[in-house]
């Protein structure tokens, strides 16, 4: 019988998780992106993470949740205000162990906890699968310019507690 994986933990954003953070947006990008984004997308988007310190005070800014397994950080999702997921990332070594899953799962229940209807997410061309998964749906397709090089993304929306469909009270 195989060992069982150790199993992903939460834990609050701390400032000295930037450089292990912004190292993990790089990898997510470098490693899982390539079949929906050329390299010089790839390139521009993971330049986000080039300037430490500003990643730091946008993931600071914003409620920002660390996965971790055997306390070492994996994944992040970060909540801007109380209905929009800015950031989720998972180290390409974690994917498939339900960092994601549990990331946005906590995400949910806090936005619901805080007030929102509903969470939006501007989720890259590759995760947009996952997010159609866990009940999002596609709302509009967006073009951004980063650095330069324009990127596709794709406004999507869940239904949160009492305002999804189907849930009765």
């Amino acid at each position: 019988m195989g060992q069982a994986l150790p199993k992903p933990a939460l834990r609050p954003f701390l400032g000295q998780d930037v450089p292990v953070l912004a190292a993990i947006f790089v990898a997510a990008i470098e490693e899982l992106t390539g079949d929906d984004y050329s390299e010089a997308q790839q390139q521009a988007w993971a330049s986000a993470a080039d300037d430490e310190e500003q990643f730091g005070k946008r993931l600071a800014g914003e409620l920002t949740l660390i996965a971790t397994i055997q306390n070492s950080p994996v994944g992040f999702a970060s909540l801007k205000g109380a209905d929009h997921i800015d950031m989720l990332f998972v180290h390409p070594s974690a994917v498939g162990q339900g960092v994601a899953k549990m990331l946005c799962e906590a995400l949910e229940k806090i936005a619901g906890s805080r007030g929102a209807k509903s969470l939006t997410v501007d989720a890259s061309d590759n995760a947009a699968e996952f997010f159609a998964k866990r009940g999002y749906v596609g709302k509009q397709r967006n073009t951004v310019t980063v650095n330069g090089e324009w990127l596709a993304n794709t406004t999507m929306q869940k239904m949160l507690g009492d305002a999804a469909p189907g849930v009765s009270t």
